[in-house]
C-alpha cells in the first residue's frame, strides 16, 4: 500500500545500477540468474499480479520466460541481495494464483519495490512501441544498451525521455471545513451514468516555460482564476504513454470570476472540504445536475493532492 505522503508511482526501492547497461558481458550472465517481469503490449502494461494478501508482483526465473525475450529484455536493476531484474514484453504466461492486472489498477496498492519495477517497465515498454524510427533521420531503430537507448544504422541514437506536466490543487488557504478547492470536469473524460468526475487542473509545460509558470497560464487559461503563492509538493511519473506529473499547490479567491475554456474544460466549480472529504470516506455528495462528485482514482498524483488538501 502506498505511503499517503509520497505520490503513489513516486515509490521505488530498485538499484538501477545503470552502470551496467552497457556491459554486455555482465548483463548476459546476469540474465541467467534474473528474476524477470513479463509486461503485455498494451497501454497500462499488464503484468501477472497474486491477490492473496497485499498484491505483488509475479516475477520469473528467465528459462520460464516467453521464447525470444532474452532480445527484449529491459534491465530495471539490481536487488539489494545482488539478484539482477529484468523485463520483457510479451503475452503474460499463466502461473497458478496469479492474474493479470494492469498498473492503473493495481499500482497504487504494490508495495514501494513492485511499484517502482511496474511503473519504470510500463514507462519504458510505452517508449520503445513509439520510438520505432528516429525523429532526425527516419531510419529504422533498435534497441541497445539494456533497453535504455535506441539507435538507427547511421548510429544516431535516441533515450527514454518524460514529458514535464503540472498538476495543481487550488485552493483558498482557508483552513478547516471551510476551505475550499478549485476542480474541473475536462471534456476528454469518457463519461459515467450518474456520476461527473471532477480534478485537479493540469497540462503541460511549454517549451521556454518553467513549470511555475505553466501552473499560472493553465489556470488562467481553463479557468480564468488568477493564481499566487505556487508551492511543489512533489511528482510521479504517468508513463501513459510518458510523462513526469509535477505537483503544486497555488492559492486563489474563490470570488474570482470562474470562466472555463470551453474546448478544454467542460465545468470548473469550488468545493468544500467537507464536500472532498465525504466523497473520500464513500458518502454521495449530489451536483447540480442530479449527479454524484466523483474524485480521480487512487493512483492519480491528483488524488494524492487532494487528500494532502484535505487533511489541511
Amino acid at each position: 500500500m502506498s505511503d499517503p505522503l509520497v505520490p503513489p508511482l513516486a515509490r521505488g526501492s530498485l538499484d538501477r545500477a545503470a552502470h551496467r547497461r552497457t556491459d554486455g558481458q555482465w548483463l548476459r550472465r546476469a540474465w541467467q540468474r534474473a528474476r524477470v517481469l513479463v509486461v503485455a503490449p498494451v497501454d497500462d502494461g499488464q503484468a501477472l499480479v497474486r491477490d492473496a494478501g497485499d498484491p505483488e508482483l509475479v516475477l520469473l526465473p528467465a528459462a520460464r520466460v516467453p521464447a525470444g525475450a532474452e532480445e527484449r529484455r529491459l534491465f530495471l536493476g539490481v536487488e539489494s541481495d545482488g539478484t539482477p531484474v529484468f523485463a520483457v514484453e510479451g503475452a503474460l504466461p499463466s502461473v497458478p494464483g496469479a492474474r493479470a492486472a494492469g498498473l492503473r489498477e493495481v499500482g497504487h496498492l504494490l508495495p514501494e519495490r513492485d511499484a517502482g519495477l511496474l511503473t519504470t517497465a510500463v514507462a519504458l515498454v510505452n517508449w520503445h512501441a513509439r520510438h520505432r524510427y528516429s525523429p532526425l533521420t527516419g531510419r529504422p531503430t533498435v534497441a541497445t544498451e539494456a533497453g535504455w537507448c535506441r539507435v538507427d544504422d547511421t548510429g544516431h541514437r535516441m533515450w527514454p525521455r518524460t514529458d514535464p506536466a503540472m498538476i495543481v490543487m487550488v485552493q483558498d488557504g482557508l483552513p478547516g471545513e471551510r476551505g475550499r478547492c478549485l476542480l474541473g470536469n475536462n471534456v476528454a473524460w469518457p463519461q459515467q451514468p450518474g456520476l461527473r468526475r471532477y480534478s485537479c487542473l493540469a497540462g503541460y509545460v511549454e517549451p521556454g516555460e518553467s513549470a511555475e509558470a505553466a501552473v499560472a497560464r493553465e489556470v488562467a487559461e481553463e479557468t480564468g482564476v488568477p493564481v499566487t503563492d505556487v508551492r511543489y509538493v512533489g511528482s510521479q511519473s504517468w508513463p501513459f504513454p510518458g510523462s513526469l506529473m509535477l505537483g503544486y499547490f497555488a492559492g486563489a479567491d474563490p470570488a474570482a470570476p470562474v470562466r472555463v475554456d470551453p474546448t478544454e474544460i467542460a465545468d470548473a466549480r469550488w468545493f468544500s472540504r467537507r464536500e472532498i472529504g465525504d466523497v473520500l470516506a464513500g458518502r454521495r455528495v449530489p451536483l447540480e445536475d442530479g449527479r454524484d462528485l466523483m474524485l480521480p482514482p487512487p493512483l492519480s498524483i491528483a488524488h494524492f493532492l487532494i487528500r494532502r488538501w484535505l487533511a489541511g
